[in-house]
């Protein structure tokens, strides 16, 4: 599949993030802990040069542990700060405070030399669509300070949310970036539903999914739920899916098109397993792309 979106409020979004990135001390990427090479936006890494960089792996809770952990060496390899969570969780607030704190204990020593107490870390909170965003400002404040969704495109415009007298958060619409040079992110991210369903066929996406996770031993989740068996093809597969579960059209033809919207949103919410996409290139083992940033 081809998959590009970038949709013209993106590009005033990123315009605005541009302008705000110069009064602020940090920036917050959220990533998707499943697919964190694909889910990570390079004009968000671009805008923060030169600032302290704190990586959030979001709906850890959905991705491989191990894969997970290795990510975090490799984002910390990077220099950059790196916690991974579930931001719905609010068992999470005190250790992500306590990962803000350590980014911003350098800006806060230069702060003391000039005689400058208690002025708050400024930190723009920052990602690709339906990372999680506004879910994290809302864990973080206790209060629902930002919208949030299930779809892309639900935040719209820059808001300041001080949820803490030492920290204030700049929460920023997702934005992606005008073109996937490599098809597989477009893809993976659409998997995860980053991008808008309207302009994606599903059926398609379902089957590509399928083929994906066939190919790189990612099939066990969904062929014990769905009572898999031999070799199929994905499109095959997806037909047995529909035969499964009952999505059956005029003459008890299989409803691949129904079928195809239970796969994606069961892979979605973990019912398929912890499946994670992708993992550092350094530590890859099961042959899927090279995810070195």
């Amino acid at each position: 599949m081809n998959i590009q979106w970038y949709p013209g409020h993106m590009t005033k979004a990123r315009r605005e993030m541009e302008s705000d990135v110069r009064i602020v001390d940090m920036v917050i990427e959220l990533l998707d802990a499943r697919a964190p090479y694909s889910s990570g936006n390079p004009e968000i890494r671009r805008l923060g040069q030169g600032k302290e960089r704190v990586i959030v792996l979001n709906k850890a809770d959905l991705a491989d542990a191990a894969t997970t952990a290795a990510w975090q060496r490799a984002f910390q390899a990077e220099g950059a700060h790196c916690v991974a969570m579930d931001a719905r969780g609010s068992g999470n607030r005190k250790l992500l405070m306590r990962t803000i704190d350590a980014a911003a204990e350098a800006k806060r020593e230069r702060d003391r030399k000039r005689g400058i107490l208690n002025r708050p870390v400024r930190a723009m909170v920052a990602g690709i669509p339906n990372v999680g965003k506004s879910t994290l400002i809302n864990m973080l404040s206790g209060r629902s300070s930002a919208k949030t969704g299930n779809k892309p495109g639900v935040t719209r415009g820059n808001q300041w949310i001080r949820f803490h007298q030492s920290v204030e958060l700049l929460d920023t619409p997702g934005i992606l970036w005008p073109k996937f040079e490599d098809p597989a992110i477009g893809e993976k991210i659409a998997f995860l539903g980053s991008i808008n369903e309207m302009i994606v066929d599903k059926t398609e996406l379902a089957v590509t999914l399928l083929g994906f996770l066939q190919a790189n031993g990612k099939l066990a989740g969904a062929a014990e739920r769905y009572a898999l068996t031999g070799t199929e093809s994905p499109a095959e597969i997806l037909c047995r899916i529909a035969e499964r579960r009952g999505c059956l059209g005029a003459g008890g033809a299989a409803d691949t098109e129904k079928a195809a919207a239970i796969v994606i949103n069961e892979f979605r919410s973990g019912a398929l397993g912890r499946i994670s996409l992708e993992a550092p290139a350094e530590e890859k083992t099961d042959g899927t792309q090279n995810a070195e940033r």
